[in-house]
């Protein structure tokens, strides 16, 4: 294996410092060696805080706890009607019946009844802005079949998704013996939500809606932080008395370095749906404020060509498809180091998105973050010839 230095210090040392005058120092102290912010107290139970531009947690307590997800359960439902609406196996306008099974189901409700043919973006909103767990078992009788069904398909997607310590038993998050999950799993879950369905992740920040014909006394959105921070645009309250008061909330604002930074935070168990508000709404400002996004390299930026043998070209350009960003304390960018560790040699054919490289990113010597590079072109294995040829260059070298 060999390691590389990623990019000209000189060059890096620019670009962190145009980043620090951009935003300001804090005036936050640390000592010679990086150390992590100490996190404020959050009154929960668990709780999360990913920087989700960054793909770092920047605090945590009780992340890898089991939990019972209440209503947050509803992000895993609405994940598989969103891929089944980018599957076109149903549409926005088309309506469904509402069952006497979801029409009895008991919690959070909508107030849609069986004389009723729902049309599915109404049922996506109850589900979401009202929490209705009446929308949630119509849309999962319509995508999956039968409840039973859709509760497969919820648990098949969690283990593709990485969420290797979550169990679902309904799509509603009604409290059922085995029916959990953990902070570390919900944030895989949002992450990926939002990753990729960002065309509907606007219905989480509606702040209210009811169906014509229904009672307006549930049509309020239980995400307090909508009403109160404009930077905050999701994802998803939750509470039973097992579970406590649950919320996901996430917040995107821009700064002179870095347009579109998002940050993710997750309550679990906090006494009172005002707290839980409250407690979110700490740990996203002081992620915020206490650490830095800098972004290293723009979207399919290169950020190293390495030989490539056998092929029809003899070097790769390795990057990434998104921004790489790494979060810092603030005050500390100029420490940040980077490396790109290999193994060589390369060899054609090589495909677009193929892992070629590991890119580490240090903060003094603590890893702040590990991504794989990927091939940015394909590459076509070379004729006869020039395999031979190359492999006598090899034997030389």
């Amino acid at each position: 294996m060999k390691i590389f230095d990623a990019m000209d210090s000189r060059i890096l040392g620019v670009r962190l410092s145009a980043c620090l005058i951009g935003l300001g120092v804090l005036g936050m102290v640390f000592s010679a060696h990086a150390q992590q912010p100490q996190a404020p107290e959050v009154a929960a139970k668990a709780y999360l805080l990913l920087d989700v531009s960054a793909h770092q947690v920047l605090a945590e307590k009780g992340a890898d706890d089991p939990v019972e997800p209440a209503s947050l359960t509803k992000l895993m439902s609405a994940y598989l009607v969103f891929d089944a609406l980018r599957l076109k196996k149903i549409n926005l306008t088309q309506t469904l019946p509402v069952s006497v099974h979801a029409w009895k189901v008991e919690g959070s409700r909508m107030f849609i009844d069986p004389k009723m043919q729902v049309p599915i973006e109404d049922l996506i909103k109850g589900m979401i802005v009202q929490s209705g767990n009446d929308a949630t078992l119509v849309l999962a009788e319509g995508v999956g079949g039968t409840e039973e069904h859709f509760v497969q398909m919820m648990n098949e997607q969690a283990k593709l998704l990485g969420m290797k310590n979550t169990s679902f038993k309904n799509p509603a998050g009604l409290p059922e013996q085995g029916h959990i999950t953990t902070a570390r799993d919900l944030s895989i879950l949002a992450t990926r939500l939002m990753q990729d369905f960002p065309q509907y992740v606007g219905y989480y920040a509606i702040k209210k809606y009811r169906y014509p014909g229904t009672p307006v006394s549930n049509e309020n959105n239980r995400n307090l932080l909508l009403f109160r921070d404009p930077s905050v645009d999701g994802l998803k309250t939750g509470h039973t008395d097992a579970a406590g008061y649950c919320m996901i909330a996430t917040a995107r604002r821009d700064f002179p370095n870095l347009a579109g930074r998002r940050l993710l935070a997750i309550i679990l168990g906090a006494s009172s749906d005002v707290t839980r508000a409250n407690e979110a709404q700490k740990l996203l400002n002081w992620g915020f404020t206490t650490f830095e996004g800098i972004k290293l390299y723009d979207a399919g930026q290169v950020v190293q060509t390495p030989p490539v043998w056998h092929g029809r070209e003899s070097t790769v350009k390795l990057g990434r498809t998104e921004p790489i960003v790494v979060a810092v304390p603030s005050g500390q960018a100029g420490r940040i180091k980077t490396e790109v560790s290999r193994v060589d040699p390369l060899y054609a054919p090589i495909t677009v998105g193929q892992a070629m490289a590991k890119l580490k990113v240090k903060l003094d010597d603590v890893t702040l973050l590990e991504l794989p590079l990927l091939s940015l072109q394909n590459i076509e294995q070379a004729g006869f010839m020039g395999r031979t040829w190359d492999t006598i260059r090899l034997w030389i070298k």
